[in-house]
């Protein structure tokens, strides 16, 4: 086998969420750590003292005192000390080393999270020392050729440690050095990552209250337990998402003015031969990692992704039968742990929603290639710490939430292991989706605590969401787009296909269902579809190739065979950065985002009916109902949201040379059009069926903003928006106005519902008052903004970064400032015949703010 050269900045594991993604750990930068530590003099003397005495006898280091394990590391105890004879053929082997908070004070995290990951190596020094590597992995290049050596030159790994050889092995094939003071220390690669240590405002490590508290070891890993306390500040710290701002938000930083973590530092080693490596295809929606090749033959440089995976292999002599499409054994299956921590009441649907998943990679050619277990509790061998077994962790949390991350080798994309983050309140989560969108179709959502089985099958799709999430995939928007929305409502066939192709979709519960069709829960629930068992073959089933390249073509050509077959074979998602995609969003349903919203919005009508009674329990200060208003208005809001990125929206559907199509449409003029008159009719038009002021006087102060007028008021403000308006403009250019629908047409179709009452000569309401203003004020801000206009419009190329337009440099302005012209007239000549005494003033009120925008002072 070829040699090659790897060097990479610290790569941290991909986290995934299911209501979002939980924020990654960041590459170290140099100069972005934490405070800097003083060393222990006495320890570093030590440390000096030991390099001018060199190696000792073998006896005289590990005495018979000793208490020795024999593993990837022997681990040897002599007394307080802890040695690790490190064999000849380690050195030089990359290995992971991955951080876990064990136990953490109120505030800062949970037992069973990651708190770091590094690539480490042990080499050997001069003088006889024993060296620690940080690997990174950026740029690669093949040993036998001749750029081998500028890249070499290029990429030196990082010295993080630096340990005195203290004995050579009885049989001269091992070197035993002393790691009780790195353990005990505070040293990065195999401790808290800085970013961590600055969220929750931690200084100096205090010696004299850390220890390690047990080293194992075992075939391929080395697992250490230290206890590590930090001085803390009660204040200051950095805001970062999913973590406390500052040592403010851990109480022992206020009592005490030092925080105490037990931490467990898997050391595991990687394969000497990396798994093959399977090159990504933007088109199935995988994580990915990725370096930079070099080679001689080159003409520019290449950037190699591939994707994240399991080593999933046919048993020993069944690697024909695979090949051939036979359905076979897994040399060794995927096994996902429950948390002994876990409700056993909960325990079977979460093994449930690990096991649904194996049908999936049947597709693959695999049979029990995965299955959920609980913990062997009896089992002392076993550490959920240890990063050889993957566990489904349950934290005692408000946090209404879910995510599933995967530790993998950034060599090849292999995933070790993964710790599925289990909140406890994802609980809430789940029900008040249930009720919001499946209550007018299922009575049993009609309750403020569910049963055991209903509460247990919305925990089951749950961790199906977030194992899938563990297995590679990521979040997969469009898929439900890929369902009519007609056939939501057709019991036969939802109930055979469910309502998304996939469960990595944000598609939660049907919406679209009514009452009058009887469709039961199979075909209201999630469930795992026909994209989730074709990424399962891509990403596990046998590629023919003999290298990387002839598989990269044949994948190529399957994927295109494959969406050509099925549309529900389709991957698409915002967050490569296309926002603009109405088939790519959270929470949808359908082909027909307008038609779909229009029935939601019939089922948030019985359910605003229903809350009264459902949301009582006894004892209750209306904090239910509060609750489950506002969750309804939240639902009203994504409905509008899905139906407004229609507008300007643009169509982004990945395709290769061979095809010959294009990649960038834009949304249909017609479907565009609906969507406008959705708004008109749903929000500029007051939803009165959502002002029920007897419901407001039980949990709201009349002194605080009214619920709908923000809505209303926000709405108005995306839809006409610069960054809107310029793209509707940018889209008439590039395809026609018989195709595009442009910004004036926008503006005046927006602009005759909320200003309807200037023809009929209606009194006008607070709701419409206050509209009105915020879209004379909305358009002033376009022509007279208050700061620079650089990140207005935007455009991309091949789904890259946003190429910023200057919105006064474009037709946005001229546009803008014609329409108010316009209006202004209208407004003086109706507060001129108004007869209503507060509407006259009001129209005389926008006609002098129009005046004011268009000649500012």
């Amino acid at each position: 086998m070829k040699k090659l050269l790897f060097s990479s900045t610290a790569l941290m594991l991909t986290l995934s969420v299911f209501a979002q993604q939980r924020p990654t750990t960041p590459p170290q930068t140099p100069g972005t750590g934490a405070p800097t530590v003083t060393p222990n003099m006495g320890n570093l003397s030590n440390m000096m003292n030991a390099q001018r005495q060199g190696p000792k006898a073998y006896k005289d280091v590990i005495t018979a005192k000793a208490v020795s394990k024999t593993g990837l590391f022997t681990v040897h105890k002599v007394e307080d000390k802890y040695y690790f004879e490190i064999a000849d053929s380690i050195f030089g082997r990359e290995i992971l080393s991955v951080v876990r908070f064990v136990k953490v004070p109120a505030g800062a995290g949970y037992g069973g999270e990651i708190a770091n990951q590094q690539t480490i190596t042990f080499e050997k020094g001069p003088s006889n020392n024993v060296f620690l590597r940080t690997i990174t992995l950026v740029n690669q290049a093949e040993e036998n050729q001749d750029i081998y050596k500028a890249v070499t030159n290029s990429n030196l790994n990082a010295i993080a440690a630096a340990f005195p050889i203290a004995a050579f092995g009885k049989d001269s094939a091992s070197i035993v050095i002393d790691v009780s003071d790195f353990f005990k220390g505070d040293n990065q690669a195999v401790s808290i990552d800085p970013r961590t240590k600055r969220s929750y405002n931690l200084s100096v490590l205090t010696q004299d209250r850390s220890y390690i508290s047990k080293i194992s070891t075992y075939p391929i890993n080395t697992e250490i337990v230290s206890v590590k306390t930090y001085s803390a500040s009660p204040a200051g710290g950095i805001s970062i998402p999913g973590l406390p701002t500052g040592g403010g938000g851990i109480a022992a930083a206020n009592d005490a003015g030092a925080v105490t973590m037990e931490l467990n530092t898997s050391l595991l080693l990687l394969p000497k031969v990396p798994m093959q490596r399977r090159i990504a295809d933007k088109r199935v929606g995988f994580f990915t990692d990725n370096f930079v090749r070099y080679s001689d033959n080159q003409q520019k440089v290449e950037d190699v992704s591939f994707a994240v995976r399991w080593r999933l292999e046919p048993k020993d002599g069944e690697w024909e039968k695979w090949r051939r499409g036979e359905l076979v054994e897994p040399k060794k299956p995927i096994i996902y742990y429950i948390d002994p921590a876990t409700p056993k009441q909960w325990r079977s649907h979460l093994i449930a929603g690990i096991n649904d998943w194996q049908a999936a990679f049947e597709k693959a050619g695999f049979k029990n290639a995965i299955m959920g277990k609980e913990w062997p509790e009896n089992d002392t061998t076993m550490s959920m710490e240890d990063a050889r077994f993957s566990v489904v962790r349950y934290f005692a949390s408000p946090v209404a939430n879910a995510y599933g991350p995967n530790v993998h080798d950034p060599r090849s994309g292999e995933i070790i292991e993964s710790h599925i983050g289990w909140y406890h309140n994802v609980m809430k989560l789940v029900h008040d989706w249930y009720m919001i969108q499946a209550a007018p179709n299922d009575p049993g959502a009609r309750s403020m605590k569910y049963d055991d089985q209903l509460m247990g099958d919305l925990i089951r799709f749950v961790s199906s969401h977030e194992v899938g999430h563990t297995l590679g995939l990521r979040h997969n928007m469009g898929s439900s787009s890929q369902t009519p929305v007609e056939k939501l409502r057709d019991k036969q066939w939802v109930e055979a296909n469910g309502h998304t192709a996939s469960i990595m979709d944000y598609a939660r519960f049907n919406y679209v269902a009514q009452p009058e069709d009887n469709i039961s829960r199979k075909g209201l629930y999630p469930r795992i579809g026909d994209y989730d068992k074709w990424a399962m073959k891509w990403g596990y089933g046998y590629i023919p190739g003999n290298n990387e390249e002839e598989s990269k073509k044949n994948s190529n050509k399957m994927v295109t065979a494959a969406l050509n077959e099925n549309p529900r074979h389709w991957f698409g998602t915002y967050e490569s950065g296309n926002r603009v995609d109405p088939r790519s969003q959270s929470e949808d349903l359908s082909d027909n985002s307008v038609k779909a919203s229009e029935y939601g919005v019939m089922n948030l009508k019985r359910v605003m009916k229903g809350l009264p009674e459902w949301t009582k329990e006894e004892g209750d200060q209306y904090n239910n109902l509060a609750n489950m208003y506002g969750q309804t208005l939240t639902q009203f809001g994504r409905y509008i949201g899905h139906v407004s990125t229609n507008i300007g929206g643009v169509y982004e559907t990945f395709k290769t040379v061979e095809q010959n199509e294009a990649v960038y449409e834009i949304v249909p003029k017609t479907r565009q059009k609906e969507a406008v008159n959705f708004i008109n009719k749903n929000v500029f038009e007051t939803p009165t069926w959502l002002v029920d002021r007897a419901m407001w006087n039980k949990f709201n102060n009349p002194i605080s903003a009214d619920p709908i007028m923000g809505l209303q008021e926000r709405t108005l403000n995306s839809i006409v928006s610069t960054d809107r308006l310029g793209r509707l403009q940018l889209s008439a250019e590039r395809f026609g106005l018989d195709k595009a629908y442009t910004a004036m047409e926008l503006l005046n179709d927006v602009q005759s519902t909320v200003f309807n009452e200037l023809s009929s000569k209606k009194a006008i309401d607070t709701y419409k008052r206050m509209l009105q203003r915020t879209y004379v004020d909305r358009l002033a801000s376009i022509i007279n903004p208050t700061a620079p206009t650089g990140g207005g419009v935007t455009i991309t190329f091949g789904g890259g970064g946003p190429a910023p337009i200057d919105a006064k440099k474009s037709d946005v302005t001229a546009i803008v400032r014609a329409q108010l012209v316009g209006l202004r007239g209208q407004l003086t000549a109706a507060a001129a015949t108004s007869a209503d005494r507060m509407t006259k003033i009001h129209l005389s009120d926008l006609a002098e703010r129009v005046k004011e925008a268009l000649d500012p002072k």
